[in-house]
């Protein structure tokens, strides 16, 4: 399992709340998973998915990345550093939907992450993409940190994930609005994560060096209020 699919299975079974997502209905030229590579229109709409991330004032001048025939690829270049995507499966839902061509996961970094922890998410679509399993991409990333061809998580990394809109998979559906916070290796007891009565959650990878905070946000991107 994931640890964003971790975390978010923890929110959702606190909050209760709904969205949808809309799916390609062509039959060909597809991803691993099952779903379709987008055509024009569709880019459109993942640039406009991937922007509901994070509130306005931030998205708007963001680098979006979308999913294309190689793997992701700029579609909108930015101006302040962020970037935006949609996730797919194989990144953020649940071992059950590891291949579930419905996710779709909207994620705004910040730039310290656009820098430090965008760098799994595309090496790993990359490898996906050209046929790996699970089990042989999870190998591939560890070796990859251990030989620092992936960074660290650098200070201050974090990203959005406010948006109203997305699947998270069947196994955790429905993602509440909160931001993310990663470390490398970082104790989760040292923010209090997961003790009884606080707002914090947290995940721990050992073999990635991995630490990942989440904090519940009392908004949706748009500004509305997120229950």
């Amino acid at each position: 399992m994931s640890r964003e699919s971790e975390l978010s299975i923890g929110f959702t079974q606190v909050i209760a709340m709904g969205c949808g997502v809309s799916n390609a209905a062509a039959q060909t030229d597809k991803y691993p998973d099952g779903s379709d590579r987008p055509i024009p229109d569709e880019k459109n709409a993942e640039i406009q998915l991937a922007r509901s991330a994070a509130p306005e004032s931030i998205s708007r001048d963001a680098e979006v990345l979308v999913l294309g025939r190689d793997g992701f690829e700029t579609a909108v270049k930015g101006k302040n550093g962020f970037v935006c995507i949609v996730e797919r499966s194989w990144t953020s839902a649940p071992d059950a939907d590891f291949l579930n061509p419905k996710v779709r996961t909207p994620i705004c970094y910040n730039p310290a992450a656009a820098h430090s922890y965008l760098p799994r998410t595309i090496k790993r679509t990359d490898l996906i993409l050209v046929g790996r399993t699970k089990a042989q991409t999870d190998e591939t990333i560890v070796a990859a940190i251990d030989k620092k061809e992936l960074p660290a998580m650098e200070p201050g990394a974090m990203c959005y994930m406010m948006s109203k809109q997305g699947y998270g998979g069947d196994s955790a559906p429905h993602w509440p609005s909160h931001v993310m916070f990663f470390y490398s290796g970082l104790d989760p007891a040292t923010w209090g994560a997961n003790l009884p009565g606080s707002p914090i959650m947290a995940v721990s990878d050992d073999r990635e060096r991995l630490t990942e905070f989440a904090i519940g946000v009392q908004r949706w991107s748009d500004g509305t209020a997120a229950r």
